[in-house]
C-alpha cells in the first residue's frame, strides 16, 4: 500500500490548483469538440462567443479552419491527448489565451513565436518530446503554472529566469543533470516538482525557493542535502522518497511549518532526530530504509495523523508511541516487532493499520490482524488477569493417498498399533505432548490424501504450522515426483507463503538401503530442480515489469504491442511487489529428505522426533510458539475443548466465559482470537452463526467427512439404517444417492437422514447447513423466504460432485432441457491463468459464492451458465492439457456494444467475488486478462489478450478505440477493454 503514497499525495498537493482552474472556467461559455469515423472538425458559426474551447483526444495534427485571431473571446483551448509534431500556426494569433494545454502530444520543438501569446497564465507542455525551450519562453510574463513535465530537457534557457509570476512548476521526469540556476530566481514560486530527473545534489542556493511550500524531489540521486534547505521556512509538504538519503542536516527542525515529509526508500539506518522538532508535522513516511530503533522523543510530534514505518528493521516500539492521540494511519509491517507496548490499545483513533510479517507474540498475530479494538481488548484483559505461556504448535501431517502418514501419527503420539495401516477417512485431529517437561504439545491435524476431500483440506493450512510431507519411498518412483511430491509443495507454498515443511519418507522397511537412498537423493533433486524452475519464472516475470517501469507511461498507453499496455505506474509497482513477495517468501523444506518406519523397529522415529522439536523451539522460525495469552483465554479455551454437543448458544459460551473468569463484555474478543488461531468456529461477520460457537471441531470434521464420502454403498448404508424402510421408499432413496454422486443435488430430508446420528435437533441442522454455505461446500437452490409449505422439496446443491461437463442438472429435477446462448453480438471475457497451480476446490466454492448474484443457474462439471438479471454470464473453468499450458478460470457476457454496460455489469461482481476468494492464496501466481471482443467474435483460437490490471483503471480520458495488435488493422471500442467503473477490489493480492 505503500506504493499508493505519491498518487494519493499528488492528489492532495495539485487540488488547490485544479479547484483555481475550475473557479476561472465556471463562469465561462465552454464548447467541446469531438470527431467521428477521424472526419475533420468543423467549427460552429457562434464559435465567437466561445471562451473555453476543448479539442482533446481528437487525433488532430492541424487545427480547424478558423481557429484564428479573430477569436477575440477565446481564453482557454485544450489541444491535449492529439498528434501535433509542432504547434499550428494558428494559435500564435490567439493573444487573448489565458490558458493552453498542448500535453500529451508529440511536439518536439517550441518556435520563438510562442512568446506572443504574453497573457498566457498556464501552459502544459507535459507529456511531449521536447529537447530543448526557446529563450522567447522568457517573455510569457503573465505565466502563473507551467507543466513541462515528461520531457525530454536537458537544460533550461538563460531566460527562464524571467518567469517571475510563475507559481507552479513541473519539470518532473525530464534529462536534467544539474538543479537550474534559471528556477532559483522565480521568487514567487509555491509549487516544484523535481522529481525523476538525474541529478545528486541540490545547490547551496537552494534557500532562494523562499515561497515554496510544495516540493517534489522523488527518484533523484541525493545523497545529502545542503544545510542551506533548511532555510525553506514556508515548506509545507516536501517528497525526498527513493533517493539515497541517510542523513538529515542538523538544522532541519527549523522547517517549522512542515505538515508532510516523504523519506520512504531511502538508506536511514538510524531515525532522523530533526523529524522530532517538527512539532506541526501531520504525515510521516519512513517506508523501506533500515531503521532499527524509533526513539521515545516521537511523541513530540502531536499533531502526527500518519506514521508509515513497514519494510525497516524495527523490532520494538517506544512506550511513548501511545501518546500520539491524533494518529489515524499506522503501517508497520515487514519488521521484526515482537511485543507491543503497554496500552497500545489507546490508539483508537487508527483506521489504517497494517502488522504483517511480523513475528509477534505479544499480542499473537491473530489479535493484532483483527484491528486497534481487539488489542485494547486484549491488553485490558491481560491486565485483569495473569499471562500465560503455554506452547501449542500445530502440525499437519500433508501427502498422497497411502503415503503412511496416519501409522506416522500413531507413532508420533505414542500408540504405535504394530498393525497393517489404516487409512484414515477426512481429517482426524489428535493431540501430542512431545515434551512433558516444557509442556510442549502438537496439535496433529492428519490430512487425508484422497481427492474427494480436496475442497475441504486447504481450510486447514494455516500460517505457523510446521508441516510434514509423507511419501511412500515404495511407491516412490522419479517419473511420479510431482504427483506424489511437487504437487503437495505447491498447494502448500500457494497457501502458507515462507511455510515450514519437513519431507519423510515412509515404508522404509519395505525397500532396500540402496533404494531408500537413491530415492531419497532423487527427491531432494527434484525439490531443487522444481524451486529453480519456478524462480527462474518469476523473476522472468519480475524483469518484464521492471521493463514496463522503465519505458514512459504515454509508450505503455499508446502502443497495444508493449508489454502492459495502458497500465500505470502504480499498478504495475503492484504487480512488482506482489512478484517480489512470492520470490521472497519461498517455503521453508528442511533437509535432507527423514527415512522413517512405521512397523518392527519403528527405525528413525526417534529422530524425527527431536527434528521436530528443535525446529518447534527455534524462536525465528516459529515465535508464535511463544505467545503469551490471558490467562482467562487460556482456560477458556481448555473449558471449550471438553465438548459435549455439537455447538454452544451464545450464552452457554458465557457461561463458560464466567468460569474463566471472563465477563460477557469481554468474551467475544477471547472467542475471536481462539476462532483465529483454530481452536474453535465463532463466526463473527454472520448474522444468523455469531450467535452460536462451533467448540466441538473433531464432531465438525465427522459431518464433513459425510458429505465427501463418494462410496454409493456406504451413502445407502447410512440412508437404510431405519429397518423399517420399505421397497418403495429403498428405491427413492437409491435414487437420490445417484443424483447426489452425479449432480451434487440433495434435498433436505436425505441430509437430515445422512446427519441423522450426528445431530439431534432441527436447529442442529440448520446451523450446519449455514456453516456448509459459509464454508463454500453447498447452497440452497429454492431456499424459501418463509417457513416452507407441505409437500416443498428444498434442494442442496454441492457444486464438488457434479460430472456432467454440460450443465443439464436441473433438468434432471424438472425435466426441461438446457436451451443454448443466444448469438453473442459483442463478447465480454476476463480470464484467470494459473500457471502454477489451481487452488483444489476452488471453482466448487467460488459456485457457490456467486450463488447470490446469479439466477436461472445450470451447472456442470467445468461451466455454469446464470443470469445476473437479465444478462447472461457463463463461468468455465478449463484444466491444462499439459504441463506447458495454464489452468484458466474466465467469466463471459454478452450484450449489443451500446448496451455493453450491461454485460460489465453482470462480470464485475463475479470477478470480484473470485478476487477475494483468491486472496486466501497469497503464495498463488496468476495473471488476469481482458480478451479481445473482435478476436471472440472472429472465433480465433488464440485472440489477444489485454493486461487484467486495466480493470482497476478508469478508462482513458477521450480515447475511443485501441488497436488489436493480432490484427494491426481491426480496432476494440473502449468500452470492450475497459469497464465503465474500476473494480474495487484488485485482483492483486
Amino acid at each position: 500500500m505503500a506504493e499508493n503514497t505519491r498518487s494519493v499525495k499528488t492528489a492532495k498537493v495539485w487540488r488547490e490548483a485544479a479547484l483555481r482552474c475550475r473557479k476561472l472556467r465556471s463562469n465561462l461559455r465552454q464548447l467541446t469538440l469531438c470527431t467521428h469515423n477521424n472526419q475533420r472538425i468543423t467549427l460552429p458559426e457562434n464559435i465567437s462567443q466561445v471562451q473555453i474551447l476543448n479539442l482533446g483526444n481528437n487525433s488532430l495534427q492541424e487545427v480547424p479552419e478558423g481557429l484564428d485571431g479573430s477569436l477575440t473571446n477565446l481564453r482557454a483551448l485544450i489541444l491535449r491527448r492529439n498528434r501535433f509534431c509542432v504547434i499550428p500556426e494558428p494559435l500564435y494569433a490567439l493573444g487573448h489565451l489565458a490558458e493552453l494545454d498542448l500535453g500529451h502530444n508529440c511536439v518536439s520543438r517550441l518556435p520563438g513565436e510562442l512568446a506572443r501569446l504574453h497573457r498566457l497564465k498556464k501552459l502544459c507542455l507535459s507529456h511531449n518530446k521536447l529537447q530543448l525551450l526557446p529563450p522567447e519562453i522568457g517573455a510569457l510574463q503573465s505565466l502563473e503554472e507551467l507543466d513541462i513535465s515528461f520531457n525530454e530537457l536537458c537544460q533550461l534557457p538563460a531566460t527562464f529566469g524571467q518567469l517571475k509570476r510563475l507559481r507552479t512548476l513541473d519539470v518532473d521526469h525530464n534529462k536534467l543533470t544539474h538543479f537550474p540556476h534559471q528556477i532559483l530566481h522565480l521568487s514567487d514560486l509555491e509549487e516544484l516538482d523535481f522529481s525523476g530527473n538525474k541529478i545528486d545534489v541540490l545547490p547551496e542556493e537552494i534557500l532562494m525557493l523562499q515561497s515554496v511550500k510544495i516540493l517534489w524531489l522523488s527518484s533523484l540521486k541525493l545523497s545529502c542535502l545542503p544545510e542551506t534547505f533548511c532555510k525553506l521556512t514556508a515548506l509545507e509538504s516536501l517528497m525526498l522518497d527513493n533517493n539515497t538519503l541517510h542523513s538529515l542536516p542538523e538544522s532541519f527542525g527549523d522547517l517549522e511549518r512542515l505538515k508532510m515529509i516523504n523519506l520512504s526508500s531511502n538508506l536511514f539506518e538510524d531515525f532522523p532526530n530533526a523529524l522530532l522538532e517538527l512539532v506541526n508535522l501531520e504525515e510521516l513516511y519512513l517506508s523501506r530504509n533500515k531503521l532499527s530503533v524509533i526513539p521515545q522523543k516521537i511523541s513530540n510530534i502531536t499533531n502526527l495523523a500518519t506514521l508509515w514505518l513497514d519494510n525497516n528493521k524495527v523490532r520494538y516500539l517506544p512506550d511513548s508511541i501511545v501518546d500520539l492521540c491524533n494518529l489515524e494511519e499506522l503501517v508497520l509491517q515487514g519488521n521484526q516487532i515482537a511485543i507491543l507496548p503497554d496500552s497500545f490499545g489507546k490508539l483508537s483513533k487508527v483506521s489504517l493499520w497494517k502488522i504483517k510479517d511480523n513475528p509477534l507474540i505479544q499480542p499473537p498475530y491473530e489479535v493484532c490482524m483483527k484491528g486497534i479494538p481487539y488489542i485494547a481488548a486484549y491488553q485490558k484483559e491481560l491486565a485483569l488477569s495473569q499471562p500465560a505461556v503455554k506452547p501449542r504448535l500445530k502440525l499437519v501431517l500433508m501427502g498422497p493417498k497411502c503415503a503412511g502418514k496416519t501409522s506416522l501419527r500413531q507413532c508420533l503420539v505414542g500408540n504405535p498399533s504394530g498393525l497393517p495401516a489404516i487409512h484414515s477417512k477426512g481429517i482426524e485431529v489428535t493431540q501430542w505432548v512431545a515434551d512433558a517437561e516444557k509442556n510442549l504439545t502438537f496439535i496433529v491435524y492428519d490430512l487425508a490424501g484422497d481427492q474427494n476431500y480436496d475442497l475441504i483440506q486447504p481450510f486447514f493450512l494455516s500460517p505457523g504450522a510446521l508441516y510434514v510431507l509423507v511419501v511412500s519411498l515404495k511407491a516412490y518412483v522419479s517419473g511420479r515426483f510431482y504427483e506424489l511430491v511437487g504437487y503437495f509443495l505447491h498447494l502448500l507454498g500457494a497457501r502458507v507463503p515462507h511455510g515450514v515443511v519437513c519431507v519423510v519418507g515412509a515404508h522404509v522397511d519395505q525397500c532396500n538401503e540402496k533404494e531408500v537412498e537413491e530415492k531419497c537423493l532423487d527427491i531432494h533433486h527434484q525439490i531443487a530442480l522444481q524451486e529453480k524452475r519456478d524462480v527462474e519464472f518469476m523473476q522472468a516475470v519480475a524483469e518484464k515489469v521492471d521493463g514496463a517501469l522503465g519505458q514512459e507511461f504515454d509508450l505503455r498507453a499508446t502502443s497495444p504491442h508493449a508489454p502492459f499496455y495502458g497500465v500505470s505506474d502504480k499498478n504495475l509497482r503492484r504487480k512488482k511487489a506482489q512478484v517480489q513477495y512470492l520470490l521472497n517468501n519461498r517455503l521453508q523444506i528442511l533437509s535432507p529428505v527423514i527415512t522413517v518406519s512405521c512397523r518392527g523397529d519403528y527405525l528413525g522415529i526417534n529422530r524425527l522426533k527431536e527434528k521436530l522439536l528443535s525446529v518447534a523451539e527455534h524462536r525465528e522460525i516459529f515465535p508464535n510458539l511463544h505467545r503469551v495469552l490471558p490467562k482467562s483465554w487460556q482456560r477458556l479455551e481448555e473449558l471449550h475443548f471438553k465438548p459435549q454437543e455439537l455447538w454452544l448458544s451464545w450464552w452457554d459460551s458465557a457461561r463458560l466465559g464466567l468460569q474463566a473468569g471472563l465477563t460477557e463484555d469481554r468474551l467475544q474478543s477471547a472467542l475471536s482470537y481462539l476462532h483465529e488461531s483454530g481452536k474453535l468456529l465463532y463466526f463473527e461477520d454472520s448474522l444468523i452463526l455469531k450467535e452460536c460457537v462451533f467448540h466441538n471441531l473433531t464432531k465438525l470434521i465427522d459431518i464433513l467427512n459425510v458429505f465427501f464420502q463418494r462410496d454409493a454403498s456406504v451413502l445407502l448404508q447410512k440412508l437404510l439404517a431405519d429397518a423399517n424402510i420399505d421397497e418403495l421408499r429403498t428405491t427413492q432413496l437409491h435414487h437420490y444417492v445417484e443424483g447426489f454422486l452425479l449432480h451434487g443435488l440433495l434435498p433436505l430430508h436425505i441430509i437430515r437422514l445422512l446427519l441423522k446420528p450426528h445431530i439431534k435437533t432441527q436447529q442442529d441442522l440448520h446451523l450446519i447447513l449455514e456453516l456448509l454455505e459459509k464454508m463454500g461446500l453447498c447452497y440452497c437452490l429454492n431456499k424459501p423466504k418463509i417457513t416452507p409449505l407441505n409437500g416443498v422439496t428444498v434442494w442442496f446443491k454441492f457444486p464438488c460432485y457434479v460430472k456432467n461437463e454440460v450443465p443439464h442438472a436441473e433438468a434432471w429435477i424438472n425435466g426441461s432441457n438446457l436451451s443454448g446462448q443466444p448469438f453473442a453480438i459483442e463478447q465480454l471475457q476476463v480470464e484467470y491463468s494459473f500457471p502454477f497451480l489451481f487452488p483444489p476446490g476452488l471453482f466448487a466454492r467460488y459456485s457457490v459464492q456467486i450463488n447470490s448474484h446469479v439466477v436461472h443457474r445450470s451447472d456442470g462439471k467445468y461451466q455454469i451458465f446464470a443470469y445476473r438479471g437479465k444478462v447472461p454470464v457463463v463461468i468455465s473453468y478449463r484444466p491444462s492439457q499439459s504441463s506447458l499450458q495454464a489452468d484458466t478460470l474466465s467469466i463471459a457476457s454478452h450484450a449489443s456494444l451500446p448496451n455493453i454496460w450491461t454485460a460489465w455489469q453482470g462480470i464485475i461482481p463475479l470477478v470480484e467475488e473470485l478476487n477475494v476468494l483468491l486472496q486466501e492464496w497469497p503464495g498463488l501466481y496468476f495473471s488476469v486478462h481482458v480478451l479481445c471482443s473482435k478476436c471472440l467474435k472472429r472465433g480465433s483460437s488464440n485472440p489477444h489478450t489485454f493486461p487484467g490490471e486495466l480493470l482497476t483503471q478508469t478508462r482513458p480520458e477521450g480515447v475511443t478505440e485501441i488497436i488489436c495488435p493480432r490484427n494491426g488493422s481491426e480496432r476494440v471500442d473502449v468500452a470492450l477493454v475497459y469497464p465503465p467503473t474500476p473494480t474495487v477490489i484488485s485482483p492483486c493480492c
